[in-house]
């Protein structure tokens, strides 16, 4: 009897002729909740600890304000440097995108951009002489506009009446074509006319800092007399604020016309620049081509000698530039993760501070029933919340420093997402390695031996 038993209960299915499906069926069911309960449990699992964890900090206010504030410190100078990063790369291109990608310089000598020691310096040629940039301006027959310029000085001191600025304004001669080449927009007043540029007239135009540094908001600067290096100039116009983040200088400069800027160097042959803007963006390359073979020609170069002059695009200066801010940009953040490193070791310090003071309650705990890995996964979930609560503290004022900078140099304001999703990674991280520690041992506490601590 007991083997007929058997028998018929391992041929269950099979005596009550139940279909395939409805078998599979119940066994998928079966197995989906089982599977659902134990997600429940590990999720219970993680909830209690959260919840653990919080009544300890809520418990320890003092403590864990001072941790928190370690991590916020270390976050907020990682996130507050590449915000702040952020916000120079925006104003650069600001400063350079005015200026368009449709245009070019010749020069005598290579931009050079050098931060520290890194990069090599430009090669230096014979200057570009006056005649050489007026016959190039009357040879080069491309769909383009060009200009030239000299520069006066940068050390040049403006006044009008009692007013005077510091002696650190640009001092620029140029045609009536540059404030269109290098992208300057009048704000006030008008341009240079061509007479006034070929008679070399005292007419003036100068720069936004140098308008609000001079003339209040109730003095019109367009008619006004200024001195500059003791000649007396008539202003026809202000430029519109364009940023000298970038090292352009250009509202803090005056420009005056070509010929008058020759007589002002009193017999001094400065190398002039020539500015060339493409009409045709897409034909940039082509005009570059030939205003080389042009300018070839002018200087006398034989087929076999090499350029004895350079040519940059518009945007050459913006990409050096952010060449060398990629240097700049590790190295913050070399230093920024040394200083998370160092508030993660004092989280840890603190974190084992806490299992010390706590010793009683673990062995309470472990006296009822919870496991090392119930203890452990409770100390390590305190200090991944202790390490967030100071990220996202860290992270906020980091985006605000950041954004500071960024009102300073007049771009937008900057959420780096990138960042601070990093930021939120790097806090769990370390929220991670600074907790693993003292959570294990904590979890290794023999119950008795912590009952019986004093």
């Amino acid at each position: 009897m007991h083997s007929f038993g058997l028998s018929q209960k391992g041929n269950l299915f099979h005596s009550s002729k139940l279909p395939f499906w409805f078998c599979a069926g119940i066994t998928v069911f079966s197995s989906l909740q089982i599977i659902h309960i134990s997600f429940m449990a590990v999720k219970m699992s993680y909830v209690e600890n959260v919840k653990l964890a919080l009544q300890s900090i809520v418990g320890n206010k003092l403590r864990t304000f001072l941790t928190a504030l370690i991590i916020a410190i270390g976050m907020m100078a990682l996130i507050g440097v590449l915000t702040s990063i952020d916000a120079m790369k925006n104003s650069l291109t600001d400063s350079f995108s005015s200026m368009g990608s449709n245009s070019f310089n010749i020069r005598n000598r290579g931009l050079n951009v050098r931060i520290g020691n890194e990069g090599t310096r430009s090669k230096v040629f014979a200057n570009i002489t006056y005649a050489q940039s007026v016959r190039f301006k009357q040879d080069f027959h491309f769909n383009a506009l060009t200009s030239v310029s000299a520069n006066v000085s940068w050390n040049t001191t403006a006044k009008f009446q009692s007013k005077k600025t510091n002696p650190n304004i640009g001092l620029i001669g140029t045609d009536e074509n540059y404030l269109q080449t290098s992208g300057y927009v009048i704000n006030e007043g008008r341009n240079f006319s061509t007479r006034e540029v070929e008679t070399g007239s005292g007419v003036i135009i100068i720069g936004s800092e140098v308008s609000k540094m001079l003339f209040n908001e109730i003095i019109d600067p367009v008619g006004q007399f200024i001195t500059v290096n003791n000649i007396r100039y008539l202003v026809i116009g202000v430029l519109k604020s364009k940023g000298s983040s970038a090292g352009m200088g250009g509202d803090r400069a005056c420009f005056i016309p070509l010929i008058k800027a020759r007589s002002v160097m009193q017999g001094a042959e400065p190398s002039y620049v020539i500015t060339v803007s493409s009409n045709d963006p897409m034909r940039l390359e082509a005009a570059i081509g030939e205003a080389t073979i042009v300018f070839r020609n002018i200087r006398g170069l034989a087929s076999r000698q090499t350029n004895d002059f350079e040519i940059t695009k518009s945007d050459a200066v913006a990409q050096m530039l952010m060449q060398n801010m990629a240097m700049v940009t590790l190295g913050a953040v070399v230093i920024a993760f040394i200083t998370l490193v160092g508030a993660s070791i004092g989280l840890m310090n603190i974190m084992l501070v806490s299992v010390t003071e706590r010793t009683r309650e673990i062995g309470i705990r472990k006296a009822i029933g919870a496991t090392p890995s119930v203890i452990r996964k409770q100390f390590l979930m305190e200090a991944i919340v202790i390490c967030m609560i100071g990220g996202v503290a860290g992270i906020f004022i980091g985006i605000l420093i950041g954004n500071i900078l960024a009102l300073q140099l007049g771009t937008s304001f900057i959420i780096p997402w990138g960042a601070i999703i990093m930021g939120f990674a790097v806090c769990g991280l370390v929220g991670m390695l600074s907790g693993y520690y003292p959570a294990s041992k904590a979890s290794k506490l023999d119950p008795v031996d912590a009952l019986r601590y004093e």
